[in-house]
């Protein structure tokens, strides 16, 4: 088995919490895609107790901030792989925090809609 990338970072965090931390994404889709991930190691966000949940979901929303400040993209998608078949290959939760800007893709309409590219629009 190899090592968790998230339980030794091998990279600074560009934020912290007691109980979450923040990192940009080392494959990130666009400038600024940054990952926010607790600290204790849980495979599925459904397992993390609350004050987890409630660490991370506050995380996000600083790193948005550094985010707005730093790339001021137009817009954001924010995602969870959980399992397998939703496309997680990273065994500890993550949430990605993507900034999207003008033009990045000719049509974004869906957004997260499109994890199915042929059921994106409706």
């Amino acid at each position: 088995m190899t090592a968790c990338p998230f339980c030794r970072p091998d990279r600074p965090a560009l934020l912290t919490s007691k109980f979450a931390f923040a990192l940009y994404d080392k494959f990130p889709v666009n400038k600024g895609h940054a990952l926010i991930i607790p600290n204790r190691h849980v495979v599925d966000y459904f397992d993390l107790n609350e004050m987890e949940k409630a660490a991370c979901w506050k995380l996000v929303d600083q790193v948005k901030t550094h985010l707005q400040k730093e790339f001021e993209p137009d817009g954001f998608n924010i995602g969870i792989n959980c399992g397998a078949t939703a496309g997680q290959t990273v065994w500890h939760v993550h949430i990605h925090l993507i900034p999207r800007y003008a033009g990045d893709m000719e049509d974004p309409r869906g957004g997260v809609r499109g994890v199915i590219p042929e059921r994106r629009r409706y």
